[in-house]
């Protein structure tokens, strides 16, 4: 989707998905869970706003292969599941399974590096980041 690529909801990385959960990239509290259940937002403990859409155009699916594990408001820790998904289901009927994972107040973060390579889902940091 253009707004991802062209940063209008924040900088941030995308992830290809292997397994089956969405979960928190950070310690903090669940903000805005889509109907949908194919995305999510978090604050961190720290004040870091972050959004985490599931694919390219899987809204239209209208939730279909996606299933809310946590609830709006709840408190998570790194690596705790927020939405379980059908990863077989998704890689023939979405566009994408690439998952953008963006700052949303990037107007408050002073430095961003991107990390990349293969990772373990709650362990290996993706982005470091300094407010």
């Amino acid at each position: 989707m253009w707004f991802f690529a062209e940063k209008i909801v924040g900088d941030g990385i995308a992830i290809k998905p292997t397994g089956n959960k969405m979960v928190a990239p950070v310690d903090g509290t669940i903000g805005k869970i889509f109907e949908t259940n194919h995305a999510f937002s978090i604050e961190s403990d720290s004040g870091i706003e972050l959004f985490v859409h599931f694919g390219i155009d899987t809204v239209e699916l209208k939730g279909e292969g996606f299933k809310r594990i946590a609830e709006e408001g709840q408190r998570v820790k790194v690596g705790d599941p927020v939405i379980e998904f059908d990863l077989p289901l998704l890689e023939e009927k979405a566009k994408s399974t690439l998952t953008p994972v963006v700052i949303s107040n990037m107007d408050e973060i002073k430095e961003l590096i991107k990390l990349s390579g293969s990772v373990t889902v709650g362990e290996t940091p993706v982005i470091r980041i300094k407010k």
